[in-house]
């Protein structure tokens, strides 16, 4: 996610923008949606450049089975009226080499194993996942906690304010934001090796507006913050990001 702008806040707006029609509809009904989005996100989770690029919308469920932004592409193994639990493969973003510091060198992102459920609680859709790193130089596991609170403010618009955390464990964070001893000595930055713990906390509003039946129309915006050893990375010059999503998609 066009992944060349790798970050977490690029990660959040794409769950939401995949969330919004899909908490409009009934959940369990077959359906195809495409479209086109464009983005403006940190070139990388911490940098101080920020790029705009187009990005695919993508929304399909066949029964059980489903590929989208939001959760990448697997299955459901639980469905039930208030929670379900679904499982696949999604990609984990890593970034270019142009966009870190000289001497840091390229991350490949890959496939990782992702399990993950969502509960309606009232008002509230809550959800929580784990992804743990298969392909590519990204390496260990995240988890993810989020709560949103969609609201329709009339027939057609839908607004969906939101919060999410994000923990990794020491792999992954030495994986994305560590420096060792090869690359300190080609960029001239400290070797760091960071631990584990709370990497980011992230605040959203989306805004989905139901041009008919069949177009569907979406904007964005989120802030990140990035949080404990993530934070104190000497590849990440800006710890707290905004970003931007605006999308169009079409249902068949």
């Amino acid at each position: 996610m066009t992944r060349a702008a790798t970050s977490a806040v690029l990660s959040c707006l794409a769950a939401a923008a995949s969330a919004a029609p899909a908490l409009a509809q009934d959940r369990d009904e077959n359906h195809v949606v495409v479209g086109l989005a464009g983005v403006y996100a940190p070139a990388y989770q911490g940098a101080d450049d920020y790029r705009a690029l187009p990005f695919p919308v993508l929304d399909l469920k066949y029964g059980r089975f489903f590929a989208n932004m939001r959760k990448g592409l697997g299955a459901t193994v639980l469905e039930g009226q208030a929670v379900s639990v679904d499982a696949g493969v999604t990609f984990m973003q890593g970034y270019r080499r142009r966009d870190v510091p000289v001497g840091v060198g390229r991350l490949s992102g890959g496939a990782g194993a992702r399990i993950s459920a969502d509960a309606r609680l009232g008002r509230f859709v809550a959800g929580l996942s784990a992804t743990r790193a298969l392909t590519g130089d990204v390496d260990g596991t995240l988890v993810d906690a989020s709560l949103a609170m969609p609201v329709r403010a009339s027939a057609r618009l839908m607004l969906i304010p939101s919060v999410s955390a994000t923990w990794a464990d020491g792999a992954y964070n030495r994986a994305y934001f560590g420096i060792d001893a090869r690359q300190a000595a080609a960029s001239g930055l400290a070797v760091y090796r960071p631990g584990g713990g709370i990497k980011d906390v992230s605040a959203s509003l989306t805004a989905s507006y139901r041009l008919n039946d069949k177009v569907t129309l979406g904007a964005t915006g989120a802030v990140s913050s990035l949080r404990g050893d993530a934070k104190n990375s000497p590849i990440v010059v800006d710890a707290t990001q905004p970003a931007a999503f605006v999308s169009v998609a079409y249902r068949f």
